[in-house]
């Protein structure tokens, strides 16, 4: 049984690129750890008013495995758990959870990162004083523009003030540490987090602008990390065509991968891509692009995986 068990995961490991010890071999249930919730763009796919192939050809299995960009974090001794984002799924992501949250990170202000917040109101959950860690360009657009400010009037969330560096202990042994990092910050400041567990660690950061922008060293950064979830927004630049990439600047996969080719192995194993617009061919398990990124020694977020901390 031993053996069938081991062969079944060699062979997930072989044919899916998911590099994710099974929690049930860990020897330890009770460890935190990270479940991927979804890693689509704010817009979802299929995508509103998109009628390429992309979404149109898309089967109803493939529509239901797909859900905008969030994470939970688990923590089974304590019986909690929290969510990072208020996506426009949060429906179908609350209910992975089994309870409500013990605390919701977020991360910036554009639509796919916190509108789900306001399924949290009186015309939907009624939820009583759940709380929201934001930065504070982002806690004064919640308080002072609706519908948002109904939500902390009526004390449906409760936020709480985080600070750039400032780790933020939510259990023993797990802590979580916003950092800031370039993008459109129309409405808000925008953050990636490092979430610190007892034994391992993880970065995530699903928007940012070219890497170039950033204070931090990419290649430093992951390698003083066990798993990162970094921005896909874009396969690579002939994948949008009616859009000025000036103005949605992320960094393309393609741009990722050439800047950690030299990077060593187990550090490429590292990257789990996310963040994926609807038009990205890494959505498609069997698609070239997934074939050459997982070739080159990185690996893509697929939803329902888990990460031990």
């Amino acid at each position: 049984m031993l053996f069938r068990t081991k062969l079944l995961w060699l062979i997930l490991f072989l044919f899916s690129g998911i590099v994710v010890t099974p929690l049930s071999a860990q020897g330890n249930p009770t460890s935190p750890f990270i479940e991927i919730l979804g890693t689509v763009q704010d817009g979802g796919s299929p995508h509103l008013g998109c009628a390429k192939s992309c979404c149109q050809d898309l089967t109803q299995k493939e529509k239901n495995e797909r859900s905008v960009t969030a994470l939970a974090l688990h923590h089974p001794k304590n019986q909690s758990v929290f969510l990072f984002e208020a996506t426009p799924d949060i429906q179908s992501q609350w209910d992975v959870l089994g309870k409500n949250p013990d605390g919701i990170f977020i991360t910036h202000a554009h639509i796919g990162h916190y509108s789900g917040l306001l399924q949290l109101g009186r015309e939907v959950l009624g939820a009583k004083n759940i709380p929201v860690y934001a930065m504070p360009r982002l806690q004064s657009f919640l308080e002072n523009n609706g519908p948002w400010s109904q939500l902390v009037a009526l004390n449906n969330i409760s936020i709480l003030t985080i600070k750039e560096t400032l780790p933020i202990s939510i259990a023993e042994n797990l802590t979580i540490t916003p950092f800031s990092v370039p993008h459109r910050d129309e409405f808000s400041e925008t953050v990636g987090f490092r979430i610190q567990g007892p034994s391992k660690a993880a970065v995530f950061i699903p928007d940012i602008d070219k890497w170039a922008l950033w204070d931090n060293n990419l290649l430093a950064v992951l390698q003083s990390v066990d798993y990162a979830f970094i921005d896909a927004t874009f396969f690579d630049s002939e994948e949008i065509s009616t859009r000025s990439m000036e103005e949605i600047p992320h960094p393309f996969v393609v741009e990722t991968m050439t800047r950690l080719k030299d990077a060593a192995t187990q550090v490429k194993n590292k990257v789990y891509f996310i963040h994926m617009n609807h038009t990205n061919p890494l959505l498609n398990p069997e698609s070239n692009a997934t074939k050459q990124v997982l070739a080159a020694g990185f690996r893509i977020s697929r939803k329902g995986q888990r990460f031990s901390l």
